[in-house]
């Protein structure tokens, strides 16, 4: 009997090819470079006191800098990609590949570096690094679960996310960061508030994996509508960017961060016409100006 040849459909060839758009990716490219450059500044940074005890904080600055950054491409490559109808596996993979560089070890290593470092003495030294492992594993885990809902379709991966994203956590841990350097150039006594930062991270590993919902803002874009209100607050709070741009950097982004993580847990509980009040925006009509 012979055998039967398998006739390969071309077409269906054509449609299996790995499809990698330029503009999301070269934005989701822009913050694996940003985290890259944020762990580059964490290793070159110098904390040792001078002889009149001041410490140069400028490359920890920047790092932190470098975060708040890779979190602005981050916000924006997956709604490039969306816009022009270009969301593609390959994109999913390379930003999470990107985040948990950005978002998951540059964090962890910059707490440990600035604050586990000497918060434990030698004899502990260990305990600083495990506190920031978790913080990592945590946001491996959360990357790879998001993948995981995305790929099969499931709640927890669309209007929702499913756990505390990691560029918030990232986003909350260098704000926090830059607002306790802040006190210490003021020459203020820290006194606990140094331990802080290693609760926070804690705390944010276990909201990374946990299940509460947050939104995502998805429907948020340049083709969606919105109310009169949210563009006069909108307008408003650029121009305070502009004016008082230094204090919002050390000030309210810390606010922000722990407002978006608060209303997580406070979300269940308010009615439904609030959350679309707070939460969605509607597309605008096909052929609209």
């Amino acid at each position: 009997m012979a055998e039967k040849t398998e006739i390969k459909n071309p077409a269906a060839d054509e449609n299996q090819k790995l499809k990698i758009y330029f503009l999301p990716n070269l934005l989701t490219a822009g913050n694996l470079f940003c985290g890259f450059v944020a762990l580059t500044k964490i290793v070159e940074a110098d904390l040792t006191p001078d002889a009149a005890g001041f410490i140069n904080w400028m490359p920890i600055k920047f790092a932190l800098g470098a975060i708040l950054l890779a979190c602005i491409f981050d916000l924006f490559d997956g709604r490039v990609a969306r816009m022009g109808g270009h969301e593609s596996p390959f994109g999913r993979e390379f930003d999470s590949l990107a985040d948990l560089i950005s978002f998951g070890a540059a964090p962890a290593f910059l707490v440990h570096r600035v604050v586990l470092h000497d918060v434990f003495s030698d004899d502990y030294q260990e305990l600083g690094w495990f506190i920031a492992s978790i913080y990592l594993i945590c946001g491996a885990f959360r990357l790879a679960r998001f993948n995981c809902l995305s790929a099969m379709n499931l709640p927890g991966a669309g209007k929702d996310f499913l756990g505390f994203p990691i560029p918030s956590a990232a986003g909350l841990v260098a704000s926090l960061t830059l607002f306790i350097i802040k006190l210490n150039e003021k020459e203020k006594d820290l006194g606990h508030l140094a331990y802080l930062l290693p609760v926070v991270l804690v705390f944010l590993s276990a909201m990374m994996v946990s299940e509460v919902r947050y939104p995502s803002f998805k429907s948020l874009g340049l083709r969606s509508t919105t109310t009169f209100l949210k563009v006069v607050t909108g307008a408003i709070f650029l121009g305070c960017l502009l004016i008082f741009r230094e204090k919002i950097i050390y000030y309210v982004l810390p606010l922000f961060f722990t407002a978006y993580l608060v209303y997580g847990f406070i979300r269940p509980h308010i009615s439904r016409a609030w959350r679309k009040e707070i939460e969605e925006d509607e597309d605008e009509p096909d052929g609209a100006n």
